[in-house]
């Protein structure tokens, strides 16, 4: 669902798997080579910017069964959120509004709105003043 197409900005590069699960607000933008796996919903809220090589990973495996079916859950990146170069987004994640994730972070648990997040596993760091105009 892209409800502005000339409002967003998709590279070339970008691979989606199914595009019907891709849900793009306006002014947000996906970077080049970024691979969005979206076995479930994606959602980038308005001026959501996901830098180049960005991983985001819809789905997994329940590894507690032998048959490891497979699990899909939607990620959700919020308003005016900013994923730095090479971000893994898993399964289930919600980037709050005005979130900041650092180069090369692992995001695999929620990361709360109006913060600076990075590592391997994703902690935030600290807290997000309101850009300046």
């Amino acid at each position: 669902d892209i409800p502005e197409p000339s409002k967003v900005v998709v590279f070339p590069t970008v691979s989606v798997v199914f595009p019907r699960k891709l849900s793009l607000a306006p002014r947000s933008m996906v970077g080049p080579s970024t691979v969005i796996y979206n076995l479930a919903q994606v959602s980038l809220r308005r001026g959501a910017n996901i830098s180049q090589n960005c991983h985001l990973c819809a789905g997994t495996h329940d590894y507690n069964r032998w048959s490891m079916p497979l699990v899909a859950k939607p990620i959700v990146v919020g308003e005016n959120a900013w994923l730095g170069a090479d971000v893994f987004v898993g399964p289930g994640v919600t980037v709050g509004d005005l979130c900041v994730v650092g180069a090369r972070s692992v995001v695999v648990k929620d990361v709360p709105a109006g913060t600076v997040c990075a590592g391997s596993p994703c902690r935030v760091l600290k807290r997000r003043d309101t850009p300046a105009e």
